[in-house]
């Protein structure tokens, strides 16, 4: 890429950081819920028809596709971003915050989509530049299984796609870096459901119950020994039992108790065996206690795994774009993303841009009352799709 092309590039964006910064505060203003961004799809749709050279459609009820295809032929780039916000009430005072009740862009999407807004005006501006075709795909409900991505892959806005790309932004990363993972890049978060029944009874007379709650303690800490005793330790795996519900008083030792939780993996055959081993250990400590149980294990997203040669043209970007102080070449972590449904049907890379800063207080987490951004992170994200996506459609992959 020419030096007079990076610049352009980065002046465009820079020209137009105030109206995605404005396009992020109408939404954070504005948030929906998972499957209901009817109103956040409407401006989406809006917003990019007042650009011109772009063809608007709606794959389902509340996302939105825009195709910008290129006056020259050449491959096709998906750029992704989520759009939904999360069942939080939102404890931010400033002049944009949730209007609302009880829902909150608490994890970054109204970045995410403005900057995708923000890169397609630009884009489509350049069509006589473009060879081939960049497909803008504003996804709903990223937050609640089963998700929107599967959705819009069913509706066939991958169909031709040679690659896909899309970005988080990350509160805990300092604003000013870009973070880039090589293969797997975030796991499968699975959940399961396991009730333990024993027979309930006088507290006083445990002797004449079998105690659920005791066999479920056991439980929770046996399974423990699948990610440290039954699992490689240079595999990554987390098993969390993050609710327990049972009983009703003080004086009586309840008939079942029921656990809730979730498995992260990253490695798709660990993954596999998991349920198997669940089983066996929820089997065994019942059934040596004279108890029953069921199990239910529900698979949910598959792990985020990046193309490596997808992500060494986004490695590059960053290094160029931004010098090599900007690159953080961070290690996998346990959470979960659908992004993974697009990377089925194309190789693509998923990154993260640091939206952090601490001299501001902005450092609460992800999914937190008070999140919030660094708003300078949104040109950072923009700048950083325009290059990659001529830096892709310039080459062969």
């Amino acid at each position: 890429m020419s030096t007079d092309t990076t610049t352009n590039l980065n002046q465009l964006a820079s020209d137009l950081k105030e109206q995605v910064i404005s396009w992020r505060r109408h939404l954070h203003q504005n948030p929906e819920v998972s499957f209901h961004e009817e109103n956040t799809a409407q401006f989406i749709f809006d917003t990019l028809h007042s650009f011109g050279n772009l063809e608007i459609s709606r794959p389902t009820k509340t996302s939105v596709m825009a195709r910008l295809i290129g006056n020259q032929p050449g491959k096709t780039l998906a750029i992704r971003a989520d759009m939904d916000a999360l069942p939080i009430e939102e404890e931010n005072t400033f002049e944009f915050a949730s209007k609302n009740p009880g829902v909150m862009h608490a994890c970054g999407h109204d970045g995410h989509t403005a900057m995708l807004l923000g890169t397609a005006k630009i884009l489509s501006g350049l069509k006589d530049q473009i060879k081939g075709e960049v497909r803008f795909l504003f996804q709903h409900a990223e937050e609640l299984f089963p998700g929107g991505a599967e959705e819009m892959v069913q509706a066939g806005v991958m169909d031709g796609v040679d690659l896909v790309i899309g970005t988080h932004l990350w509160s805990p990363m300092e604003i000013g870096k870009v973070g880039v993972v090589y293969g797997p890049m975030m796991a499968a978060p699975d959940t399961f459901w396991i009730t333990v029944k024993g027979k309930g009874g006088h507290a006083a007379l445990p002797h004449q119950t079998i105690d659920s709650i005791a066999i479920a303690a056991q439980v929770v800490t046996n399974l423990q020994h699948i990610v440290s005793r039954n699992t490689d330790p240079l595999d990554s795996l987390v098993i969390s039992v993050t609710q327990i519900l049972g009983g009703t008083t003080h004086n009586v030792i309840p008939g079942a108790v029921t656990l809730w939780g979730t498995v992260r993996t990253l490695d798709p055959k660990l993954r596999e065996s998991i349920p198997g081993k669940m089983e066996r250990v929820v089997k065994g400590i019942t059934e040596a206690h004279e108890g029953s149980y069921d199990l239910k294990y529900e698979f949910g997203y598959r792990p985020v795994i990046n193309n490596n040669e997808v992500t060494a043209v986004i490695e590059e970007t960053v290094r160029e774009v931004f010098g090599e102080e900007a690159l953080d070449m961070m290690r996998p972590n346990m959470g979960g993303e659908d992004f993974s449904a697009f990377m089925e049907k194309a190789p693509g890379c998923y990154f993260y841009v640091g939206a952090g800063n601490e001299a501001e207080g902005i450092t609460y987490p992800h999914h937190h009352a008070r999140f919030t951004i660094d708003e300078d992170a949104l040109e950072i994200g923009v700048k950083t799709f325009l290059h990659a996506t001529f830096k892709f459609l310039g080459r062969s992959l």
